[in-house]
């Protein structure tokens, strides 16, 4: 069975964790700068290799759809974040885009 550990609400008790400042002094954006210092496909393995997935309901696994994009087309991509939650009782996107932005943005 696989441990779920909390990630994108760690620091939602800080009065902060939305700002750019309180981000980076938990470790915000350091990904970001390893994610930039590797080969594309080196980044694709390492996310396909943590297993991580998406938020939506069926929980695609991240790296296995970002393999499908094409590397060295030398065409522009575009990345898309849906965060809508038209279905009633949903609440799970607008709580992390409030509380931590910057995990979103240095993700995409």
């Amino acid at each position: 069975m696989t441990k779920l550990t909390p990630v994108l609400s760690a620091f939602w008790d800080q009065k902060d964790s939305f700002t750019i400042d309180g981000y980076k002094r938990n470790g915000g954006y350091k990904a970001l700068e390893k994610a930039l210092s590797m080969a594309p496909d080196d980044v694709i393995k390492t996310v396909k290799d943590s297993g991580l997935r998406g938020r939506g309901g069926a929980g695609f696994p991240t790296g296995m759809k970002w393999g499908f994009i094409p590397q060295g087309d030398n065409k522009e991509h575009y990345f898309v974040v849906n965060a809508d939650e038209s279905e009633p009782g949903t609440c799970k996107d607008m709580p992390l885009l409030l509380a931590n932005p910057h995990v979103l943005i240095e993700g995409i």
